[in-house]
């Protein structure tokens, strides 16, 4: 993880003689899951890409995406029974689309959930989707609170054990930048679990868009139920297959890794199959360069009907804006195919393809075909409310038949391989 040289000493936290409160520094060590933490005038931002990513392509999509923390969690050990923090969020407001809700904040005790919760102040961004503008609005810094949490871990050995495992998962789709953490006990880094780190890399279906919360998006689920500590590289609109992406896909220290490609290559309408195959293989053996041996799963779009057989692009749906409803509509030929716009049905196969080629020479390279997460089965009873993302029961599913499929004694990723 490449961050800010910083620790959480508990020698700096500050205690408010008044009131109690203690105040402990919001360093890199009490966070899991970005991979660069920018000081900001209120505080810190957690970023999901590195700086010189941000650099090097500016794009506004792009930051917001890899700036909201989907997967980042605050991670510590306390005695604590009640802890607030604040946080400067920023929200976003599509122009003529029903209002968004509030980001959700999640604290778990020892993986349990014992409190939701979400902050109204913060930042305000309005999008307009027809012309791609973009109006922030300053706003204030907000607090989350969570009481009556348990001194010990649960298990009636508090005292022995000095406190319990606390995780605050941040909202997956608010960019956060995070004031000041209080407690009315002591905190500390949390423990090394010893647990296999897994990297994954995806879209806006992976970064959890429609999510009821930041567990609940499908990496977080499948994580939880495979025992693994979670990186989440899904970003919003950009699984594109740039170079600097797969750049820090290598770089990133894990003892797993997936990718998950195609709908995003679709929906922007970004290459032809020309372009898309080397693209692949580039992709790969980028991440090869980095990580010559750890188990690396390819993962195949799931099911979206719109554009199984149309090219993109996609654009939303302006008559149904106009009634309050973001739907997506694919503005692509079917026939464009024959001079190598692409589909889903064809990137299916064209990755398949592609990793059977590559497996011959790489025992560790996995396939995993998207429709077994997400098929027209799935549709029929729980069909993609905007034509393109997943709700948060789909999201429940797909996690649950990813870890089914992944994560047991058959899977890519199975206890040993890495």
């Amino acid at each position: 993880m490449h961050s800010e040289n910083t620790s959480a000493d508990p020698a700096d936290s500050t205690t408010d003689g008044t009131t109690g409160w203690i105040t402990t520094p919001i360093t890199a060590d009490l966070l899991r899951g970005a991979i660069d933490l920018e000081r900001t005038e209120h505080g810190v931002l957690p970023h999901r890409l590195p700086a010189w990513v941000r650099a090097q392509y500016p794009d506004g999509q792009l930051a917001m995406a890899e700036s909201q923390p989907s997967g980042v969690r605050l991670a510590f050990r306390t005695r604590a029974t009640t802890v607030e923090l604040d946080t400067l969020p920023t929200k976003r407001v599509y122009t003529g689309a029903p209002p968004r809700p509030d980001g959700v904040y999640e604290l778990l005790v020892d993986g349990v959930l014992a409190g939701r919760g979400s902050v109204r102040d913060g930042n305000t961004l309005t999008i307009d989707m027809t012309t791609g503008s973009a109006e922030l609005r300053t706003g204030p810094v907000g607090t989350v609170r969570f009481t009556d949490l348990p001194e010990g871990d649960g298990t009636g050995d508090g005292d022995r054990t000095g406190g319990k495992e606390v995780e605050i998962w941040l909202p997956h789709n608010e960019t956060t930048e995070l004031v000041a953490l209080r407690t009315n006990a002591p905190v500390e880094p949390a423990t090394d679990r010893g647990r296999r780190v897994w990297l994954h890399h995806g879209s806006s279906i992976s970064h959890g868009s429609d999510a009821a919360g930041p567990t609940a998006i499908w990496p977080a689920l499948a994580a939880s139920l495979g025992g693994v500590e979670l990186i989440n590289l899904g970003l919003g609109g950009s699984a594109l297959l740039d170079p600097f992406t797969a750049r820090t896909l290598r770089d990133i220290p894990a003892d797993l890794i997936s990718v998950k490609i195609g709908i995003n290559v679709v929906n922007a309408d970004a290459m032809r199959m020309r372009a898309f195959t080397p693209a692949v293989h580039g992709f790969l053996d980028t991440i090869r360069e980095g990580h010559p041996d750890t188990p690396l799963l390819v993962v195949s779009p799931i099911l979206c009907p719109i554009h199984e057989d149309t090219p993109g692009p996609s654009a939303p749906d302006l008559a149904n804006m106009s009634e309050g409803q973001l739907r997506f509509v694919a503005m692509g030929d079917p026939a464009e195919k024959a001079a190598g716009k692409l589909t889903l049905r064809v990137i299916r196969d064209e990755l398949a393809r592609i990793v059977a080629q590559r497996a011959k020479e790489d025992p560790n390279l996995h396939h995993l075909d998207g429709l077994r997460l997400y098929g027209e089965a799935d549709f029929a009873e729980l069909p993609l409310p905007d034509q393109l993302h997943p709700d948060a029961a789909t999201h429940r599913r797909i996690g649950e038949r990813f870890a089914e499929q992944v994560f047991t004694a058959e899977g890519a990723f199975a206890a040993g391989r890495a």
